[in-house]
């Protein structure tokens, strides 16, 4: 009779074929080959101001978690994790080449997600269109769009460049001039407006943006009524609604949520009525659907499995990450290391678990989830 063997006995009866170099060599293969072909039981999401950094300074306890989600941890297994914050303004290639110097790890664009990330979807039907694109430095935000796929991006610094007189109270620099796209603003209709970062100016976005909202796109042009805005609208996309946001100074400074905010004040005082926008950044649905599928993808890309294990949203701030990621299903922990501030009373949304840092963060989701297999 033919005799049959278990993989694991082939596995051994081979093993001993080798010089103990090349066994040595044949055990960490079929390990690293298991280990990739099952995932860990948790994933992370992290923000990052407020719990990896604190305005341009590192936190403390961000370099010791990333070295345990590598694979100095209890599971002995690397444990995938991605980045999503509010923030934005740059390329997120460039973004990434900066958080890795700061922390010290690889971080990819594959594994990093900001407010403006999921602008890459709405590129290709805009993509010959004449849009406008608000906020960062200089033109740096139309780059980003740019290379997402927008070929007609303009700023406000391009219609100040283009009519001085549009907002008489500032000039523009030597700089700005020099970067500047010239276009007659009155001929070129714009078809959208994305907010895609925090605006410098905002007295001189929102007299724009208002412009471009009454005049049915053309700068300078008659004013439409209210009603004829509201049924031909140019699109306007919001990507952060953060109010407040964590930077090194003592108390949360005024984020994006706050532009939009004096926008709709001033738009509502000229027309009685406020103005219709999308949405997104967290604690958006549509943002958190859009991480969830980054970081399968991630996981794949890690374990070769396309399984997303259970998440764990790690963030500062109740009302867009701890929203968000309790919406979205996930488990989520706030840190006392940015906006959050218990001396102000419970957070305004109540998350799985309160730790006072990110390292303590992830030890209690290891944890927890070591704890179920018992």
């Amino acid at each position: 009779m033919q005799k049959t063997f278990s993989r694991a006995t082939c596995l051994t009866r081979d093993i001993f074929r080798f010089q103990p170099t090349t066994i040595t060599r044949r055990i960490h293969l079929e390990a690293s080959r298991l280990a990739r072909s099952k995932p860990p039981p948790l994933a992370f999401v992290f923000d990052i101001d407020g719990v990896l950094l604190q305005g341009p300074n590192v936190l403390p306890a961000a370099k010791r978690t990333l070295s345990l989600l590598d694979g100095d941890n209890p599971l002995g297994m690397k444990i995938p994790y991605i980045l999503l914050t509010n923030g934005g303004g740059l390329s997120e290639r460039d973004r990434c080449e900066k958080l890795t110097k700061q922390l010290g790890v690889q971080i990819s664009s594959s594994q990093y997600i900001q407010a403006h990330t999921i602008l890459r979807n709405l590129s290709q039907k805009y993509s010959d269109q004449p849009v406008l694109v608000l906020g960062g430095k200089l033109d740096a935000v139309r780059q980003v769009a740019e290379g997402y796929g927008f070929k007609k991006a303009y700023t406000t610094t391009d219609v100040l460049a283009w009519n001085s007189s549009v907002w008489p109270y500032r000039k523009a620099s030597l700089a700005e001039l020099e970067i500047a796209k010239s276009i007659d603003f009155s001929q070129t209709r714009v078809s959208a407006v994305f907010v895609f970062h925090d605006p410098q100016d905002w007295a001189l976005d929102v007299q724009i943006l208002c412009d471009v909202i009454q005049s049915n796109g053309f700068i300078g042009g008659p004013y439409v009524s209210p009603e004829q805005q509201i049924k031909e609208p140019i699109e306007l996309v919001f990507c952060n609604p953060d109010l407040l946001w964590r930077s090194n100074f003592e108390r949360p400074r005024l984020g994006q949520g706050a532009f939009k905010e004096a926008f709709q004040a001033v738009y509502k005082a000229l027309t009685g009525s406020t103005y219709p926008y999308v949405q997104y950044g967290k604690p958006t649905a549509a943002t958190y659907k859009f991480a969830a599928t980054v970081l399968t993808d991630h996981v794949k890309e890690i374990y070769g499995s396309g399984e997303l294990p259970h998440v764990y949203m790690v963030g500062d701030n109740p009302e867009s990450d701890i929203a968000g990621a309790n919406a979205a299903d996930w488990s989520s922990i706030l840190v006392r290391t940015g906006v959050f501030d218990p001396q102000q009373g419970p957070p305004s949304h109540k998350p799985t678990y309160l730790a006072n840092d990110v390292e303590a963060a992830v030890k209690w989701a290891i944890d927890r989830e070591l704890a179920k297999g018992l």
